[in-house]
């Protein structure tokens, strides 16, 4: 991890001048700021800003360059690779854009809607919806991710299958450089062929380019009607099929396709009493499958279901008949992260293989976690409809996660390797949706080729030569 250089306490002070009273926070009074959401470490700072404006960004950035004050950007807190957080140095500068919380305009004909960075996603949601449309990236965090961290992370969530990831979702950018000047280019443009697109290099680089203050984002029309079932079947490979028999007979309509399996039921049950497997007899496996479309779409749906079975690929399924069973539905699978970190999970990836793969995938990772330990337990789950599967690795039963660390050294590192080389054996990606931060930067660096590693360092240093915004995230110095 890069060192974050000790900021003057004359930069400090025209810093908190900047954003004014109320616009900055002493590490001593920042805790929730340095929290890491599966509890692993904790991070440090220096000062958090909480500027009220683009401007303000601007001049904090600008002054950054130049004093060498090294910055890290901040949402809502809600990553997993410590790309918002620095656990080892207690030098850096947090930039909250949590006061750049404004919808500055819904654009219904253009099926647009310009947001600043800090608003929450479900809000965006809520203000969509008031004009009869919606905004379709969704995932479990959306009460409190921020629009600017999942454009920065290029987040992914639960339908990307049919609406594609967050970078496919943004039609334009407002981005404070390193030099501290503002790229705007927030206008609705479908086509826009003005020289390299900036917007996506800013998308997916985790702060360490720029910082997002506003983007404008895709709207669609909200379907009439929305179905969701659960299915049982015996195992991956054959989810696979399901989803290929459903996506002939659905088309596009199919939104959201995510696989559980029993295990991993038993631990949101476990921790959500409330929560229980709607079919009356279990099985290994479980495909949660949800479509939206013109009004008949169940009737599609139950169709389709009715063929799988017939096929002999699925052996039960339950389709919600209201919409309340639908949220309990979605609730099994948005509650797995939460009751896998109450379990204990000791290790949880982030990987992405052909969709073609993924049985061959969960096979040879479950396969690969025992070598390393041969009572280890996987509960593997996720987004087959994009190939995303997480897999989370638990002590045996009965012992207790610090026991099992202390009594077995290096063994997340080892589960950790374990993963990602059955994912790099089967052509994937060591991570899908969620960055590499300052946690995989090892792991980048092992597994990316040297000309990828080469081009992200020169533009890098191209376009933050004094390496003041996130340093250390991404690649290390």
């Amino acid at each position: 991890m890069a060192d974050f250089s000790p900021p003057e306490a004359a930069v400090l002070d025209r810093l908190k001048a900047i954003v004014g009273d109320g616009g900055w926070r002493e590490a001593g009074d920042a805790e929730r700021y340095f929290e890491d959401p599966r509890g692993r470490f904790k991070g440090q700072a220096r000062l958090v800003l909480l500027p009220g404006s683009t401007e303000e960004v601007s001049r904090i950035v600008r002054l950054c360059y130049e004093s060498r004050t090294g910055l890290i950007p901040y949402g809502g807190g809600t990553g997993v690779v410590a790309g918002q957080l620095s656990p080892e140095d207690g030098n850096a500068i947090i930039l909250s854009v949590e006061r750049l919380n404004r919808i500055r305009e819904v654009n219904a004909q253009d099926f647009a809607m310009v947001v600043e960075a800090g608003c929450i996603l479900e809000n965006i949601h809520a203000a969509a919806s008031e004009h009869g449309l919606m905004f379709p990236l969704s995932m479990a965090s959306k009460g409190s991710c921020t629009i600017g961290g999942n454009l920065a992370t290029n987040a992914g969530g639960i339908q990307v299958v049919r609406y594609g990831n967050a970078r496919d979702l943004c039609l334009g950018i407002e981005a404070v450089l390193p030099s501290g000047d503002v790229l705007s280019e927030l206008n609705p443009l479908r086509k826009n062929n003005t020289g390299y697109d900036l917007r996506h290099l800013l998308i997916g680089s985790e702060g360490t380019l720029g910082i997002i203050t506003a983007a404008t984002i895709v709207l669609k029309p909200m379907d009439p009607e929305t179905v969701t079932a659960f299915c049982a079947l015996s195992s991956p490979a054959q989810a696979l099929r399901v989803f290929e028999a459903l996506r002939k007979s659905l088309g596009e309509s199919l939104s959201g396709l995510e696989l559980m399996s029993d295990f991993g039921l038993g631990l949101v049950n476990a921790h959500f009493p409330d929560l229980k497997n709607p079919l009356a007899e279990p099985d290994d496996w479980y495909l949660l499958a949800e479509a939206s479309g013109l009004e008949g779409m169940r009737e599609r749906v139950e169709t389709a279901l009715a063929d799988c079975m017939e096929a002999g690929l699925i052996g039960d399924a339950v389709v919600a008949a209201s919409e309340a069973q639908r949220a309990k539905l979605w609730d099994l699978r948005e509650n797995t992260p939460e009751a896998n970190r109450l379990s204990g999970a000791i290790c949880n990836s982030d990987t992405a293989v052909p969709i073609s793969r993924i049985g061959d995938f969960v096979a040879a990772t479950h396969a690969a976690v025992k070598t390393v330990h041969p009572g280890l337990r996987t509960n593997s789950y996720g987004h087959i409809g994009d190939g995303n599967i997480h897999h989370n690795v638990f002590p045996p039963e009965g012992v207790a996660k610090p026991d099992f660390i202390a009594a077995n050294p290096g063994i997340i590192d080892a589960v950790r390797h374990a993963i990602d080389d059955v994912t790099v054996q089967c052509n994937g990606s060591i991570s899908a949706e969620h960055g590499i931060g300052r946690l995989k930067t090892g792991d980048l660096a092992f597994y990316a080729s040297k000309a990828k590693l080469q081009a992200i360092r020169q533009i890098k240093a191209a376009l933050d030569p004094h390496n003041i915004m996130n340093p250390g995230a991404i690649v290390a110095e």
